[in-house]
């Protein structure tokens, strides 16, 4: 965990409890005491979350404040920002078309759009959809408290060089998004919001999905960013973006998941396309299907999406071959909710606990001289297999600065497996350094073991 959140966690809660909001229930379940101490960890004011198994809501709760100014309580109606988690909305709306005839995902998107510059020339539909376009991951020209029209942002992007030739990797765009609202315009003649509440909001019952709007919307959350250790109120950006169109609740959010888990039953074949990674020509598939990430944990199928905005994070977990749901939005903009959905996991799949580590470290039994390497080694053990694991070195000096950092990637760990891991460090001046190591699942995510101070240093 990095040490800002440790340095600010405590006012951010303080203030929390201050307004009387955070109070435990008499017989709170183990789930709930694990969300709200992981709250006060992260600083954050408010959440909402949807547990569903096997298509029936398990749990559905609400903690904390959606509004600290009026004392709001978060509750699973309350309607925050969902950000990137909106991308599946409009690739579900894209596969749509598709399947009407109206597109094809392997068309190329200078059949749909104008003026595209020669460099978009061979860029497909899926390509956008599965972020592997090279089309540069943000906007020239997003003005994010001005209404703009999609074709406006894409034109933007035209002079804009591409990342790589169309195909060849995986970065994540949110032009790309912007890109298939317009497909969606073009080829249907009506505005892309009102045909993504008629093509999926409609059938799956959602009954308060949106589109982010200045007007007045009954139950918003208020957003809140972490600023020099206090919280305040975030930016309120009030442009619809493609890329993050919608606001949602936790309820609402559960009617689509159980919407998509009864298509799958009526159409595996198409399902499965879905979630079907594409070919990349090192011979890697890419990391995101057709609007979701696709993606392992422990081993288990593991479909995703997070989104971020000023003020709101939020995450979806489904484990499909687990019939496992975890949805959570909150009102925090910096909060790891992602790593928080997949502990909460583990409560309900006894397979998908995270691991747990037991640590030590083997320094040099005196002072090491500045300008020469010194080894810092980690004794580890993992308490279950741990696939893919990031170890992350992190030394601080006696004035609370981060001097040093050094990432091991791809970890595998088998259960009860000891070993020992080296670092190389070489100081640079004479001081006192401490030593953190925190260990990770892939992609940092989640958190499996934090050891702070678990070493001194003194270099001459």
């Amino acid at each position: 965990m990095p040490r800002s959140w440790r340095t600010i966690r405590k006012s951010v809660w303080a203030l929390v409890l201050a307004l009387g909001i955070a109070t435990l229930p008499a017989r709170a379940a183990p789930v709930d005491d694990y969300i709200r101490s992981e709250m006060r960890k992260m600083g954050i004011p408010g959440l909402s979350i949807v547990v569903i198994r096997d298509r029936k809501i398990v749990k559905i709760a609400g903690y904390g404040s959606a509004n600290l100014e009026t004392r709001t309580p978060a509750t699973p109606d309350s309607i925050y920002k969902i950000a990137s988690l909106s991308k599946p909305f409009i690739a579900s709306a894209i596969l749509d078309l598709a399947a009407d005839r109206k597109i094809g995902l392997d068309d190329r998107i200078s059949q749909h759009l104008t003026g595209t510059p020669d460099s978009w020339k061979d860029i497909t539909i899926r390509q956008v959809l599965t972020h592997t376009s090279g089309i540069p991951r943000d906007p020239n020209d997003y003005r994010p408290y001005q209404e703009q029209k999609p074709m406006a942002v894409i034109a933007s992007a035209y002079t804009l060089p591409l990342s790589f030739q169309p195909g060849e990797k995986f970065l994540y765009s949110n032009v790309g998004y912007y890109i298939l609202a317009q497909i969606i315009e073009n080829a249907t003649g009506a505005p892309w919001e009102g045909f993504v509440a008629a093509r999926v909001f409609k059938p799956a019952g959602l009954q308060v999905t949106r589109p982010l709007t200045a007007a007045i919307v009954p139950d918003r959350a208020a957003g809140y960013d972490q600023v020099d250790g206090r919280l305040v109120n975030a930016e309120n950006w009030i442009a619809s973006r493609p890329s993050a169109a919608f606001l949602s609740s936790v309820r609402d959010l559960a009617r689509w998941d159980i919407f998509l888990d009864e298509q799958r039953s009526r159409s595996p074949v198409f399902w499965e396309q879905t979630r079907t990674l594409p070919m990349l020509p090192n011979g890697r598939t890419g990391q995101y299907g057709l609007g979701w990430y696709v993606e392992t944990y422990l081993g288990h199928a593991r479909i995703h999406h997070d989104g971020q905005y000023p003020g709101f994070r939020s995450t979806w977990e489904r484990f499909e071959d687990d019939k496992l749901t975890i949805i959570i939005l909150t009102n925090s903009g910096q909060a790891p909710v992602e790593s928080l959905a997949l502990k909460v996991a583990g409560f309900y799949v006894p397979a998908l606990v995270a691991p747990t580590f037991n640590t030590g470290v083997n320094l040099p039994t005196s002072s090491v001289a500045s300008g020469s390497p010194v080894t810092i080694g980690f004794t580890l053990r993992a308490g279950k297999a741990a696939p893919k694991s990031v170890l992350e070195l992190e030394i601080w000096d006696s004035e609370n600065k981060a001097v040093y950092k050094q990432i091991k990637s791809g970890q595998d760990f088998a259960a009860g497996e000891d070993r020992r891991i080296d670092f190389q460090w070489t100081p640079a001046k004479p001081g006192k350094y401490w030593i953190n190591l925190g260990i990770y699942g892939p992609k940092f995510t989640p958190s499996y073991a934090w050891s702070e101070h678990i070493g001194t240093l003194t270099v001459n």
